[in-house]
């Protein structure tokens, strides 16, 4: 069975960098899911956070129709909600009433907005999960915001234990990272939502990237002077538990046994070429990590940039039956000239 696993979609968000309401994008994407088995939508598909979630809904519609289309009856779509789109999904997990499984199996109809996006991709045959869901024997895929509540260093955590609630411990279910506290992404997504467009751009840009310095490899994208201050300052915390040592513990308090796992969240497609494979898997070297990328164009991390690029949208990861999960991008043949058109992604050929 030949896998395809993409997230962070973020389909309808207000600023536009979404690239798959366009149409070079979702063609490329269209074609790759011709030799595809099972597609895997790993989180933050439709951009419901913002407040904003009939529009989002509007815009989604024909892409994901597509993508049903596409894939047809007798191939699978997985979808897994990530924190973006938690809405489809949180409702029916908060009325559960039990601990909820690593890879639990939700009803198509959960809630109503997960009852059209299904509907819209059929007549694939569609299959929600969350948090997470097992793709081989060996691999573990999940959206991968649970990281966030170890982001923060153990010894300012006190200061802060009031506002997030206590960390989970080894034993915890999903449902003890269901219990935050104040979310860092409503933050966000309220601040893009209300501001005017050219500061909702410039929340947005830093929010990017303060998820990029949690990863290694992080872009060399000239940050502005106003800027530089506040990121030096932010980044020395978040970078005492960077995000794939924050997944690893995650995996280990949940109890996941697995030898590869796949997230998405933090936008960094990779293992790439050239990348250092310490940096890739968990403290003891036997959990290895790959990350599915992202489907947004974010300026500030592709200032200049050229694919090949980490932070190029277009990600996935390849999984083939039992073997290693791959990373490739789909839309680095659209070429250099892509880049923003007030905000959304300019339409060109290669």
């Amino acid at each position: 069975m030949r896998t395809l696993v993409i997230s962070d979609l973020h389909i309808g968000s207000r600023l536009g960098r979404d690239v798959l309401r366009r149409g070079a994008a979702l063609d490329a994407l269209l074609c790759a899911l011709d030799d595809v088995d099972r597609l895997v939508l790993l989180g933050d598909v439709v951009e419901l956070a913002e407040g904003r979630a009939a529009r989002a809904m509007e815009i989604a519609g024909p892409v994901l129709r597509a993508v049903g289309a596409r894939m047809g009856a007798g191939r699978e779509i997985v979808l897994v909600p990530g924190n973006h789109d938690a809405a489809l999904v949180r409702p029916w997990v908060r009325r559960l009433g039990t601990p909820l499984p690593v890879d639990a199996a939700m009803p198509p109809d959960a809630t109503p907005a997960l009852a059209r996006i299904v509907g819209w991709l059929a007549p694939a045959a569609v299959h929600v999960h969350y948090p997470g869901v097992w793709l081989s024997s060996r691999v573990w895929a999940t959206h991968g915001h649970y990281l966030d509540r170890h982001l923060l260093p153990e010894s300012a955590f006190g200061v802060a234990r009031g506002l997030l609630g206590r960390l989970p411990h080894d034993g915890a279910t999903a449902n003890d990272y269901e219990q935050g506290g104040p979310s860092l992404t409503r933050l966000e997504a309220s601040l893009t939502r209300w501001l005017p467009l050219p500061p909702a751009a410039l929340v947005d840009d830093v929010a990017n990237y303060l998820r990029a310095a949690t990863m290694p490899g992080r872009s060399d994208a000239p940050l502005g002077h106003l800027l530089s201050p506040l990121t030096s300052r932010i980044l020395g915390a978040q970078m005492r538990r960077a995000s794939m040592p924050a997944l690893a513990r995650v995996v280990h308090r949940l109890g996941v046994e697995a030898d590869w796992v796949v997230f998405g969240h933090v936008h960094r497609l990779g293992p790439l070429p050239g990348d250092d494979a310490s940096f890739w898997a968990g403290a003891d070297g036997r959990l290895r990590i790959a990350n599915t990328g992202s489907w947004v164009y974010e300026p500030l991390l592709l200032h200049h940039a050229v694919p090949p690029h980490p932070y190029w949208p277009g990600g996935a990861i390849v999984l083939e039956d039992e073997g290693d999960p791959q990373a490739v991008g789909l839309l680095d043949g659209l070429g250099a000239g892509a880049r923003p058109a007030r905000g959304g992604w300019a339409r060109v050929s290669s």
